[in-house]
């Protein structure tokens, strides 16, 4: 399993991000996957959740994020996307995607975000 992430940076608060998380290794299409996220000092918590079943797919999100993030997929590709709109400075943080459970050995680099005041 290979997890790349990618898109993050610095932006205003107010401002949006599309993240993007390019997988291989495993079979993506039916696979549950999540975007999680740590901040300085704190825990890795999960932020939004997909699952997807043949055409169906679900989406969760964390309560802090519901209505300004947007977890997507494109199955062609193999990779998934954070849409995250009017962002604000506590959603600084370093952002992965995995499986959800997490694959604890397929931890990526994670991509940073960070939101100035």
């Amino acid at each position: 399993v290979q997890l790349v992430e990618s898109g993050g940076g610095l932006v205003q608060a107010g401002g949006s991000l599309r993240l993007s998380c390019a997988t291989s290794g495993f079979t993506f299409n039916n696979s549950t996957m999540a975007w999680f996220r740590q901040a300085p000092g704190k825990e890795r918590e999960i932020v939004a959740k997909s699952t997807s079943s043949g055409f169906l797919v679900s989406t969760w999100y964390t309560g802090s994020v519901r209505g300004r993030f947007t977890i997507s997929r494109d199955k062609p590709k193999n990779t998934m996307y954070l849409q995250m709109n009017n962002l604000k400075p506590e959603d600084t943080a370093v952002y992965y995607c995995n499986l959800h459970p997490p694959i604890p050995t397929s931890w990526g680099q994670g991509t940073r975000v960070t939101v100035s005041s």
